[in-house]
C-alpha cells in the first residue's frame, strides 16, 4: 500500500536541515541579502511545522552513529576487517572489543558523532520551542508537546551513552557544565509526564509517525525499567545502582496495554517490512521513504556487494555465531538471519557469487576477524528488501518501541517484584505468535533469578538489531563480560567516554571515570 500524498509531503520535509538550529560564531564581513532566522521565520503554522519536521529528521539521524555504537559494542553485531574493507583505523573492532577511548579511532568518529547528532536534535528542538513563545498558531500546545518529547528522547539516548550531560533549554551558545545523570533522568521524566497529557492518543493516517501519548509512555516505561542504571553513579570500579522503579514501569506499561490503541501484529514479520506503517504494534517510529537520502540503510551495511539488485551493499555488519545459535530453530524470529548459501534477496532463486565467482556462503564461523573473508559471518536482515527501493534507500520504518517490548518491560518489572508466574505468562504472549506448534515456557520451571536470565534471552530473540541490546546487557550486569572475539573489559565501560573534541570545545565538561 502506498503512503498518502499528504504523508509523503510531510516525510519529504525530513530531508531539509533545521532552520538556524545551530548558531555559528564566525564573524563575516558580508551581510547576506536574506537569511532565515528564528526571528524572521516562525510566523505561522506551516513554518513552525517545518521546524518541527527538522527535529524529527534528527531522530532519523540517530540510526547512524548512535545506532552503530550501541549495536557494535554488544554481542549482536560485529564488523570484521575484510581485506582492505572495514578497517577504518581499527574503529569497528575497537567498538566490538570495547577498547575505545576519548581520543581513539571510534572515540573521535562514531562516539563523537553520536554526541553531535543527539545534541543537534536538542538544539533543533530548542529553536522551535523558543519560537513558539513568540507566535500563536493552531495546534501550538500539541506541537510543543511533540518537541518536548523528542528533546526528551534525545536526552534519553545521551544519558544512556554518556551518563550526565549538560541540560540545555535555551539558545545561548556558552560552555556548560555537566548535569548529573540523575538530574538528566529527572528532566527526561518530567518532560515526558508533562507532554503526555497534551499529546493525542493517535494521529490520522496521513500523519503516521508523529509522537503520540503512547510514544511518550513507551520512553517512560524504558526509563523506569533502567532506573537503577540511569540514576546510579558510575565510578572506575563500576556502577553503584540508584533506586529501582519497577512498580512505575508496570504502571506505565499498563497505560499502554490498556489504552486499546495497540495490538500485537498477527504476523511478526510485518513489523519490519516496507509496509510496516500498517502494523498495529508500532508505538514510536522513525519514518523512512524509498527516496534518496530518506531511506533505511541497514541492508546496505550488512549484505554482500552483489546481493541486492540495483544496489551496492557494503558487506560489513555481521553477528557472532553464539548469538545466531541462541535462537531456537522453530522460532519464526530466526528468519532475520542469513546463513549458508545465498541467493539474491529480490529474485530469490538467483544464486549470488562472491567477487571471485564462487557461490556466496555466509559462514557463522567468522574466523580471524582481522582478516575475514567476504562471506564470514551471519548477516541480520530483519528489515527485508523494499521491492520499490531506490538504491540503498528502503521505505521500511524503524520502530524504537513496539508493543511486544512493552509486554517484556512489564514482565521484567513483575519478575523483579517477585511475581514470576505473572511475568512468565506475559512472555508467553510474545512467544505465542512465533512458535507453531506453540512452545510456552513453564512457570514452575523458573525461579526469579533463572527467569531474569530468560527475560534477557527473550529480549534478544524479540528485539535483535533494534538498538536495545547494549542497554539490556548493562542493566543485567553482563555488558563488560567476555564473549567470542571480546575479552572481559573494565566495569566503567558501561559509559562511553566524553570525546576529546568535546572536552576541548567546552572546558566545563569533565571526563567519565576510568577514562
Amino acid at each position: 500500500m502506498t503512503k498518502s500524498i499528504r504523508a509523503v509531503g510531510l516525510y519529504v520535509l525530513l530531508a531539509f536541515p533545521a532552520l538556524a538550529a545551530l548558531q555559528g560564531c564566525t564573524d563575516l564581513d558580508e551581510t547576506p541579502v536574506s537569511a532565515i532566522t528564528p526571528e524572521n521565520f516562525y510566523r505561522n503554522e506551516g513554518e513552525v511545522l517545518s521546524g518541527l519536521v527538522a527535529v524529527y529528521a534528527e531522530l532519523r539521524n540517530s540510526l547512524g552513529d548512535y545506532y552503530n555504537v550501541t549495536q557494535v559494542s554488544s554481542d549482536e553485531n560485529i564488523v570484521p576487517t575484510r581485506g582492505t574493507d572495514w578497517y577504518d583505523n581499527g574503529k569497528w573492532l575497537e567498538l566490538h572489543r570495547q577498547t575505545w577511548g576519548p581520543n581513539s579511532a571510534s572515540g573521535l568518529a562514531d562516539i563523537n558523532g553520536a554526541w553531535n547528532n543527539l545534541f543537534t536534535g536538542v538544539a533543533r528542538a530548542n529553536v522551535v520551542l523558543n519560537a513558539l513563545e513568540g507566535v500563536s498558531v493552531a495546534n501550538e500546545a500539541v506541537m510543543e508537546a511533540e518537541l518536548r518529547t523528542l528533546r526528551a528522547m534525545f536526552y534519553y539516548l545521551l544519558m544512556d551513552m554518556f551518563g550526565g550531560v549538560p541540560i540545555v533549554e535555551d539558545l545561548q551558545i556558552t560552555p556548560r557544565a555537566r548535569n548529573t545523570r540523575a538530574e538528566v533522568f529527572a528532566f527526561v521524566e518530567s518532560e515526558l509526564l508533562a507532554a503526555r497529557e497534551v499529546l493525542p492518543a493517535t494521529w490520522p493516517a496521513a500523519f503516521n509517525g508523529r509522537i503520540t501519548k503512547g510514544g511518550a509512555d513507551a520512553i517512560l516505561a524504558s526509563l523506569y525499567l533502567n532506573a537503577q542504571v540511569f540514576t546510579g553513579e558510575v565510578t572506575a570500579s563500576g556502577l553503584q545502582p540508584g533506586a529501582a522503579k519497577w512498580q512505575e514501569a508496570v504502571a506505565v506499561a499498563d497505560r499502554i496495554l490498556n489504552s486499546g490503541t495497540y495490538s500485537l501484529a498477527t504476523n511478526w514479520r510485518s513489523n519490519f517490512t516496507a509496509d510496516n506503517h500498517l502494523s498495529p504494534e508500532i508505538i514510536l517510529v522513525v519514518k523512512h521513504l524509498n527516496q534518496d537520502g530518506l531511506g533505511l540503510t541497514f541492508l546496505q551495511r550488512a549484505l554482500h556487494y552483489n546481493q541486492v539488485d540495483g544496489e551496492d551493499p557494503w558487506n560489513g555488519f555481521a553477528t557472532i555465531a553464539e548469538t545466531y545459535n541462541a535462537f531456537d530453530n522453530a522460532d519464526t524470529r530466526k528468519v532475520i538471519f542469513l546463513a549458508g548459501l545465498q541467493n539474491s534477496l529480490e529474485s530469490h532463486a538467483t544464486p549470488v557469487k562472491d567477487r571471485l565467482g564462487n557461490p556466496l556462503f555466509y559462514n557463522p564461523d567468522l574466523g580471524d576477524i582481522t582478516q575475514a573473508t567476504e562471506g564470514a559471518g551471519v548477516r541480520i536482515a530483519k528489515w527485508p528488501v523494499d521491492p520499490a527501493h531506490a538504491n540503498q534507500n528502503h521505505g521500511n520504518d524503524f520502530a524504537y518501541f513496539r508493543l511486544a517490548e512493552i509486554i517484556l518491560i512489564k514482565a521484567e518489572a513483575l519478575n523483579e517484584l517477585g511475581q514470576t508466574p505473572a511475568a512468565v505468562a506475559l512472555v508467553n504472549q510474545v512467544r505465542a505468535r512465533v512458535f507453531n506448534p506453540a512452545k510456552p515456557l513453564n512457570a514452575a520451571s523458573f525461579t526469579q533469578a533463572t527467569f531474569r536470565d530468560q527475560i534477557l534471552a527473550e529480549r534478544l530473540f524479540e528485539l535483535a538489531s533494534e538498538a536495545k541490546r547494549r542497554m539490556d546487557l548493562i542493566r543485567h550486569g553482563k555488558f563488560t563480560l567476555p564473549w567470542s572475539y571480546k575479552l572481559q573489559t573494565e566495569p566503567y565501560r558501561i559509559l562511553m567516554p566524553i570525546p576529546q573534541s568535546q572536552l576541548a570545545t567546552n572546558p566545563l565538561l569533565t571526563q567519565n571515570p576510568g577514562y
